[in-house]
């Protein structure tokens, strides 16, 4: 028993031990950033495969219950959002290896510091402990930030990486006034047994619960760059190297996400009632709020923080919908991470190989007739625009598909009506680097990197994936399709209960 318990925490020890062999390793000097980023790679694919073991049924676990007082939970939820988590790593190091290789400022102390972020990342979707998720998420949170400003010499770096400190220093602290509210409520910081307090307990008694659980949420929304949180994002990203904005981007916000699923779901009724009418209109403001910002931008980077903001307000529909249609829009919340995954992975990777040596500045203009010298490049990133657009035939068309069917089977016909008037605006901002890559003359975009090594390869098979996931098993009957995505979701939701 002892020995199947330890295999569940398999792979968030080998990312903890892989974390701190890179920070001994790096100061070998004969070690060089290449050499430290293969040896990266090699603990995050062991973890990978460690946590694939589980893959395909559902299961919930508590390992060393007794020794670890039930803290931390190892499901098929938690496995399925570490796997999303992991692959954010191994693809943060293969995409941006270029980058690393080019940048004269980063160190390998660099590797382990993303490691040590992706075991918050993976803690904070395994706890159903409220302090054991403030430790993981400061673990994540604090990492992020020394990665941001990393590159001490450049004034915009270390001005983001502060901004990021201060304002996420201040969220941090709502999440453990939240969770003292908590405790002096229901002399517990178990998901569960607060869960079980709720369910037992009127509404008369509720105040500190409903007090700290808003707080919890506030913390949330401000993660995952909610209106009115939502403004540090775009100097954040624009701040951060284009590999590390691009980790932020996607899977520091599937681990967010993540760990409010797991608070969300469990039975806090009273909690659902109260915030599906703040999160209604939060979900519209931040679709308006980031499609306006995204249509005057520029840089490709901000432009692409701006419509992160857009995609939260899409995911924020089905937060509203899981008081009506529980497992239909938690499924598609779980599905569309994934589809929001590749597409911005995909999109800020294309970018971080074309800018590597971090002197060109990525606008709209620098790929004017861009297609006409790198067609394949252009070819890549007019998927990854058309996935993030919903355009058919991609992901991201079907996880916006299912969000705005569950928004109006819940009755949230208005929520639909306002994601899909973003979606039209998006088209815009996204179709107009399209447009500009294929069908004006080409600019002078000097030191753009060719199609060779790892990178574009990595780049290509997310390219792939997102329009496998479009089309699924309608070209090869026997090949997994979009089926396959949706009950693995529907897995990771059930193992909860």
């Amino acid at each position: 028993m002892r020995y199947s318990e330890i295999v569940y925490l398999l792979p968030l020890l080998t990312i903890a031990l892989g974390a701190v062999v890179l920070m001994v390793l790096s100061t070998i000097k004969k070690l060089d950033i290449k050499k430290l980023s293969w040896i990266t790679l090699a603990f995050l694919l062991i973890a990978f495969g460690l946590n694939a073991l589980n893959f395909g049924y559902i299961y919930s676990v508590l390992p060393f219950s007794h020794t670890l007082s039930s803290m931390i939970v190892t499901d098929t939820f938690a496995g399925y959002f570490s796997s999303i988590i992991i692959a954010g790593g191994i693809v943060t190091v293969l995409v941006g290896s270029h980058y690393f290789d080019k940048s004269n400022m980063l160190r390998g102390e660099v590797f382990s510091l993303l490691l040590f972020s992706l075991f918050g990342m993976m803690l904070l979707v395994e706890t159903d402990e409220l302090f054991t998720s403030f430790i993981a998420l400061e673990i994540a949170s604090i990492s992020l930030y020394v990665l941001i400003g990393f590159q001490k010499n450049s004034e915009q770096r270390v001005e983001g990486s502060f901004r990021y400190l201060i304002l996420g220093s201040v969220s941090s602290i709502m999440l453990l006034l939240g969770t003292a509210l908590l405790y002096g409520a229901t002399k517990s910081t178990n998901i569960v047994q607060i869960a079980k307090y709720i369910s037992a307990h009127s509404s008369m008694d509720m105040t500190l619960v409903i007090t700290g659980g808003t707080l919890i949420l506030i913390t949330f929304l401000f993660k995952v760059a909610a209106f009115p949180f939502q403004n540090w994002s775009m100097d954040v990203y624009e701040a951060a190297p284009l590999p590390i904005t691009a980790f932020m981007a996607s899977t520091f916000k599937v681990a967010i996400f993540g760990f409010i699923l797991r608070f969300v779901l469990i039975d806090f009724q009273e909690l659902k009632n109260i915030w599906s009418d703040i999160l209604f209109y939060i979900a519209i403001l931040t679709m308006l709020y980031g499609s306006f910002m995204a249509v005057f931008q520029k840089s490709l980077t901000r432009m692409l923080a701006s419509s992160s903001i857009v995609h939260t307000g899409y995911l924020l529909i089905a937060f509203v919908s899981i008081n009506s249609i529980g497992e239909s829009a938690a499924t598609s919340i779980i599905f569309y991470l994934i589809a929001y995954f590749l597409s911005s992975m995909g999109a800020f990777g294309m970018l971080s190989y074309i800018a590597s040596d971090d002197q060109l500045r990525v606008t709209y203009e620098d790929f004017r007739g861009f297609a006409h010298i790198r067609p394949y490049m252009a070819a890549m990133m007019s998927i990854f625009m058309l996935s993030l657009a919903g355009i058919p035939s991609t992901i991201g068309f079907i996880g916006k598909f299912y969000i705005f069917i569950g928004a109006i089977e819940a009755g949230y016909t208005t929520l639909a009506l306002v994601g899909i008037l973003a979606t039209f605006v998006s088209v815009y901002y996204y179709f107009k680097l399209i447009a500009l890559m294929y069908f004006y003359p080409s600019s002078e975009m000097t030191n753009v990197p060719s199609l060779k090594g790892i990178p574009p390869l990595i780049i290509a098979v997310m390219a792939l994936l997102i329009v496998w996931g479009g089309i699924g098993n309608t070209l090869i009957s026997y090949f997994p399709g979009i089926d396959f995505l949706i009950d693995t979701a529907k897995f990771a939701y059930q193992s909860l209960f």
